[in-house]
C-alpha cells in the first residue's frame, strides 16, 4: 500500500500533514499506540534531519507498507556541497550512498563527489566572541548536533540515503512485530 504523497516546503507547510498521514496509515494497519508513536517520531526526525542538513526544502513524502513493514520515503532537491553530502551519507545506516550500488552508479558517485563544491566559510571570519557581543545577533551553535540522526538510528531498522546529482532520496524502514 502506498499513502498519499505530501508536499513539504521551507515554511513548514506539509509537515503536520505528513505526520497526520503517518498516523492515518498506522491506524489503518492496526498498529499499537506505542508503534504509532514510533512511526510518528521517525517521520518528524526524518523531516527535521533533511531540513537541518540541506537548509532548504521542497520535498515529497510518502509511506509504503507491506504487512508490518513500513518504509517512509522523502525526496528533495538541494544544491549539494561536500559538507551536506558528508552529513547526509553519514546519516545512513550503511554510511554509503545507495545510488552507488552498481558499477555505473559507483562511477557517477565518484565523479559527483569530485565535482561537489567546498563549503565557503569566509562569512564566518569574525570571531565568535565578537559576534556574541554584537546587539541583535542571534547566538547559534555553528555545528549540527546530529540529534535527528541519532534518534532515527535508535528507532528505525534501516536508514538509506541515495544522492544522485542534487536529488536526495531518503528511506527509513521499520518492521513492527
Amino acid at each position: 500500500m502506498k499513502s498519499d504523497v505530501i508536499m513539504i516546503n521551507n515554511a513548514g507547510k506539509g509537515f503536520e500533514s505528513a505526520v497526520a498521514e503517518t498516523r492515518k496509515v498506522a491506524e489503518y494497519k492496526h498498529l499499537s499506540g506505542k508503534d504509532v508513536l514510533h512511526l510518528e517520531l521517525m517521520t518528524e526526525e526524518m523531516l527535521s534531519l533533511v531540513r537541518s542538513v540541506t537548509g532548504e526544502m521542497q520535498a515529497s513524502f510518502w509511506l509504503e507498507t507491506e504487512g508490518k513493514q513500513f518504509d517512509l520515503h522523502l525526496t528533495t532537491k538541494t544544491v549539494m556541497d561536500k559538507e551536506k553530502r558528508y552529513l547526509l551519507i553519514s546519516s545512513a545506516s550503511s554510511r554509503k550512498n545507495e545510488a552507488a550500488r552498481t558499477f555505473l552508479g559507483y562511477l557517477r558517485n565518484a565523479f559527483e563527489e569530485a565535482m561537489t563544491a567546498d563549503v565557503d566559510h569566509s562569512a564566518n571570519d569574525i570571531p565568535m566572541d565578537v559576534l556574541n557581543d554584537l546587539p541583535n545577533h542571534p547566538i547559534e551553535d555553528p555545528e549540527w548536533n546530529g540529534y535527528e540522526r541519532s534518534v532515527l538510528r535508535k528507532v528505525a531498522d534501516n536508514v538509506k540515503i541515495a544522492i544522485r546529482g542534487g536529488v536526495v532520496d531518503m528511506t527509513v524502514s521499520k518492521v513492527f512485530a
